[in-house]
């Protein structure tokens, strides 16, 4: 590590069961990363601390930047540090700030300081939603579960809020296994099975016909698409080629 000069990373703060905050401090370079420590922590100053303890144990020559999530605490812990040490740069982290950008496009909070967002991409929300209640009425009843696994070998997924473009990334599995949606919700197995809710079921087999909610999901995904690919590109542990980086950057803006 005293042979390079690297990049000091914390990737933001996670939490115990007990609600505790967690930060975990990494070093990384063309080595590779470099786990740290995890400590407890709370408050920017503390975490300043947390920081300049890290960077005097590597020593602050070897230095270059620090990125953090978009925490309002983890932003001010970086300007405390970088007014200290001049030649390191703070930067938030691009997968985070992406991340919350494609969240508040894919489901915006209705809050007053967000009005104008919400009111533009509600409808965003609204085929996620349907999107999430197809998945559940499939995923929690086995019989069509096993109806689907008829006609596609694809599974629709699960995935977690926390998981970056979670919203884009069921959307586009969606995508891929709509013929064997389609097939299977005009099927005989799907018109006699009788054992759940025949109402929700009727109701899922209208939104799987609908072309219109089809054409809004492809249309989330290809707006999103360069946002997506940007976010998939960077998080990773890898150096990225420049070139390729920029390419993605310009098609991200003008796109």
């Amino acid at each position: 590590m005293e042979r390079e000069r690297c990049v000091y990373c914390h990737d933001g703060c996670w939490t115990f069961p007990t609600r505790k905050p967690l930060i975990n401090f990494m070093a990384t370079s063309s080595n590779g990363p470099l786990f740290l420590k995890a400590v407890n922590c709370f408050g920017e100053f503390f975490i300043a601390n947390l920081m300049k303890e890290v960077i005097n144990e590597i020593g602050h020559e070897n230095v270059v930047q620090i990125i953090t999530d978009n925490a309002s605490t983890c932003k001010a812990a970086g300007e405390i540090v970088t007014s200290e040490f001049t030649r390191i740069y703070w930067t938030p982290c691009v997968v985070h700030t992406l991340n919350l950008a494609l969240k508040n496009i894919c489901s915006p909070r209705n809050v007053e300081t967000n009005k104008t967002i919400y009111d533009e991409c509600k409808w965003i929300t609204e085929v996620h939603m349907d999107a999430v209640a197809i998945k559940n009425f499939i995923m929690n009843h086995n019989m069509r579960l096993s109806i689907l696994s008829k006609f596609t070998l694809l599974r629709l997924l699960s995935v977690a809020d926390t998981r970056f473009a979670s919203i884009v990334v069921m959307l586009k599995r969606f995508k891929l296994v709509k013929r064997g949606l389609q097939a299977m919700v005009i099927s005989n197995e799907w018109a006699s099975y009788r054992e759940d809710d025949t109402v929700k079921a009727n109701s899922v087999k209208e939104k799987i016909l609908d072309d219109d909610w089809w054409d809004k999901v492809s249309y989330i995904l290809s707006f999103t698409e360069p946002i997506y690919d940007m976010i998939r590109v960077c998080d990773t542990d890898k150096p990225s080629e420049g070139r390729d980086l920029q390419e993605r950057k310009t098609s991200l803006i003008y796109s």
